[in-house]
């Protein structure tokens, strides 16, 4: 397992098998050719052309059905909780959304998907050391693996800092007095085929220098515990093992390039850095 592995294995995403699905002449997602059926059931949606689309023209009623939908997916037990975290359906995150569609059905209808990680650390001389989290294992996707200080996604309607600085309370116990030097850094991008389906993901990647003193503590039941690492370990982790959450790998990758612990030495490092944005 090498760097270049985990951002493989990020961008494993296939067109085959896939519907477009548009809204207003905009593509806006896809769906699994073997999951049409179960969409169209509900309702909602129509073929037009052979591209899926909403039967509801306008955005008031397209969010409505929407709404009808995420219960829907609830009822068959596809999903396990509507998130009341609306995501835009829209081409790119500076278009306007041309409507909103809980987060727990992103993965089904392909959309693109944002979200907001944070790397906490602090400087000890010359070297890094970073705060890690352990998911709870009781997570639906991933749990147990290491993650960031805090991260989640990026709804509709609230501010990258402020959503940033929400998950660091609300993950970490963070206060805003701390999380306010939040840093946005750039992001990072990958094309990933869920088992639901499969979208392009943009995380927006913020550094935050926390106090020496300061030690994170756990505010919600998403996370088990956190432990702070060196950054050279948590390098080691990433380039050799499957501990993290995998779309860490690609922020905290980001990070190392950012700060100078990888660099051309690393084999493949200008094919890395070229791919942390698909």
């Amino acid at each position: 397992m090498s760097y270049l592995d985990q951002i493989e294995a990020l961008n494993n995403y296939k067109e085959a098998g896939k519907i477009p699905f548009v809204l207003d002449g905009i593509r806006v997602g896809q769906v699994l050719e073997s999951s049409l059926e179960l969409v169209l059931d509900s309702g909602y949606f129509k073929l037009n052309d052979n591209n899926l689309t909403l039967k509801a023209k306008e955005y008031s009623s397209r969010n409505q059905d929407l709404r009808g939908f995420a219960q829907y997916l609830l009822n068959l037990g596809l999903i396990n909780k509507i998130m009341d975290e609306p995501y835009a359906l829209s081409n790119n995150f500076n278009s306007r959304a041309l409507a909103l569609v809980d987060r727990a059905c992103a993965t089904t209808l392909g959309i693109n998907s944002y979200g907001v990680h944070i790397n906490g650390y602090f400087k000890d001389g010359n070297s890094i050391k970073m705060w890690v989290a352990t998911r709870a294992k009781n997570k639906e996707f991933e749990g147990g693996k290491l993650d960031h200080i805090a991260a989640g996604g990026q709804p509709y309607g609230i501010g990258l800092k402020e959503n940033a600085q929400k998950e660091c309370f609300e993950e970490a116990s963070i206060p805003y007095d701390i999380s306010k030097n939040l840093t946005l850094t750039g992001y990072v991008s990958y094309k990933h085929e869920y088992s639901k389906g499969g979208s392009k993901d943009t995380i927006f990647c913020y550094d935050l220098e926390l106090p020496k003193d300061f030690t994170p503590k756990v505010n919600d039941k998403e996370v088990e515990k956190f432990e702070l690492m060196d950054i050279e370990d948590v390098a080691k982790l990433v380039a050799s093992s499957d501990r993290f959450k995998l779309n860490c790998n690609l922020v905290i990758i980001d990070f190392l390039v950012r700060h100078g612990i990888l660099d051309e030495r690393e084999r493949d490092y200008f094919k890395i850095v070229s791919l942390l944005r698909n």
